[in-house]
């Protein structure tokens, strides 16, 4: 099977801190793959360059052989992210928040309905779409944000810490949801 990602001499400087220093991997399509390392190691670093938010100061990034500087809008197209700080509108109720995003993605009105319809079975939210996303709890804040990154239904999940500061049953729950 071909490489669903391959990142090559990855290298990001912050002025004169070096957050990546010529980091080179590949995952394979279906992987479940965990960057390790300590607190400041570039592991969210290197997963914002791999979605387009930051670019690179040297290295490359490709998504099914697309690189993600010369085409950011058809990489972008095969990812769902999920950053550390799921990217809610705690004034937006669930159901709101997730048509919002499945028109940012571009999807049509009946795709998007099926796509929201996917999503709330899948992250076990059906009957949170009339509740505000602010009054949920971290647990359901992160399926959620989960939910939104699987809306366009992504071929790769990038996700970052996607059980930090969660109770062991709500980490259980979110490690289930990545398997399948």
């Amino acid at each position: 099977m071909s490489n669903a990602i391959t990142v090559t001499g990855l290298e990001k400087n912050y002025g004169t801190i070096r957050a990546l220093d010529g980091i080179d991997f590949s995952i394979s399509g279906g992987e479940v793959v965990g960057l390790l390392g300590p607190n400041g190691a570039g592991k969210s670093t290197a997963m914002k360059i791999m979605t387009g938010f930051i670019s690179a100061t040297g290295g490359s990034v490709s998504i099914f052989g697309k690189d993600i500087l010369s085409n950011p809008i058809g990489v972008k197209n095969h990812l769902g992210y999920l950053p550390e700080a799921a990217p809610l509108y705690p004034e937006m109720t669930v159901g709101n928040y997730l048509k919002f995003i499945a028109e940012v993605r571009h999807l049509g009105a009946a795709e998007a309905k099926r796509a929201i319809d996917r999503v709330l079975t899948r992250c076990d939210l059906r009957d949170r779409t009339q509740q505000s996303i602010g009054t949920l709890s971290k647990g359901l804040k992160q399926r959620v944000g989960l939910a939104q990154a699987m809306v366009h239904d992504p071929d790769i999940l990038i996700l970052d810490e996607p059980t930090s500061g969660l109770d062991p049953n709500q980490i259980q729950e979110i490690r289930r949801l990545i398997r399948e």
